[in-house]
């Protein structure tokens, strides 16, 4: 699944200075991380939504909506895949609930 992800941020990287004419990560980054978020949150609701109705296939097409949009605003705000994929790392075999309580102190 990283090396999707992996190749799916390089591509991202790649358009975001493209045509916004023809490229919809470049008409994205036109119009800033507002715009990307805005569409991201979208994506969100439309996630939620189709869960909600059990279909797994609406589900699925709705969470790669998701995770495309949420990679293009990392991309937007400088915050490296790799980054994010270390703190999962970092994570691992940690209890939710322990990791957030460390988040306070």
């Amino acid at each position: 699944m990283t090396d999707t992800l992996t190749l799916l941020s390089r591509t991202i990287a790649a358009r975001r200075d493209a045509d916004p004419a023809t490229s919809y990560v470049a008409k994205l980054h036109a119009g800033g991380p507002p715009l990307i978020a805005r569409k991201l949150g979208e994506e969100a609701v439309e996630t939620v939504v189709a869960a909600l109705t059990g279909d797994a296939k609406d589900l699925t097409g709705e969470a790669a909506d998701l995770i495309f949009h949420l990679l293009v605003l990392l991309d937007a705000r400088g915050v490296a895949f790799a980054d994010v994929t270390a703190e999962l790392d970092r994570r691992e075999g940690m209890s939710g609930i322990a990791e957030k309580a460390a988040r306070k102190t």
